[in-house]
Order: C-alpha cells, then structure tokens, then sequence
C-alpha cells in the first residue's frame, strides 16, 4: 500500500512533524484541526459554534485532497475545552453529518494549544471501492 501526505501548508506541519491528513490504502486519517486561518488567527472567537464549522470545513477540504469525501467518514474525535456548550459544537457537526452518522465522541479537555481555541476535531474515513 502506498502513503500519501496531506498538506495544508502550514509553518506548524514541517516543525512538528505531522500531516493535515494521511490516506493509507482506503483509509484517510485527519489529524487534530483547530479554528485557525491561513493566516495562523483564530476564527469564531469566543464562538464554538463558528469555530466547529470552520474546522468541519477545513477537515472536509483535507479529506478531497486525499480522494474521499464527507460520506466516507466513519468517526469524528471532538476535544473541547468547556463541555457545556456542547449543544453548539453537535448543531455543527450535526449540520455536515446528519444523514452521515459517523460514531462520534465528545470529550472536554482541560486546554488546547492556545486559549481562544474552543474546540479540536480528528476524523477518520473508509473509502469503499
């Protein structure tokens, strides 16, 4: 089977050394994805809901480049730093994956890399040929 890399061309990827995606094979796993721009800023601060879209966005934009689509998610990761607006993070993942329905989780964390960040989410999809 052969790796392919995902990019998003961000300083953070070469230095950490990580991928925005990696599709092994039928499977595409989605790294960690936060609320921020090309620009490294934030977007939807103090918000859970926008950030939540803004990253569903960027995960889905990782998964075409690696030749899937939303469709093939079969399970989302959500960290959040305060459990009780859970609500607006699940009314935007709900709003990409209502008729999907990937297992999904939801744990609160104590903090992510930086404190305007509310919310982090990993994705993992199986192609089916």
């Amino acid at each position: 089977m052969t790796r392919q890399n995902i990019s998003s061309g961000t300083a953070w990827e070469p230095m950490v050394g990580y991928s925005r995606a990696v599709r092994v094979g039928q499977t595409i796993e989605v790294a960690g994805t936060t609320a921020v721009d090309e620009q490294g800023q934030v977007v939807g601060l103090n918000d859970p809901y926008a950030q939540t879209k803004f990253i569903l966005a960027k995960i889905e934009t990782a998964i075409q480049a690696a030749g899937g689509s939303l469709k093939d998610v079969v399970r989302t990761r959500m960290f959040v730093t305060d459990i009780t607006q859970w609500q607006e993070i699940g009314r935007a993942h709900g709003e990409y994956f209502r008729d999907i329905r990937p297992a999904a989780t939801m744990v609160e964390v104590r903090a992510l890399i930086s404190p305007e960040l509310l919310v982090e989410i990993e994705a993992t999809c199986q192609l089916v040929s």
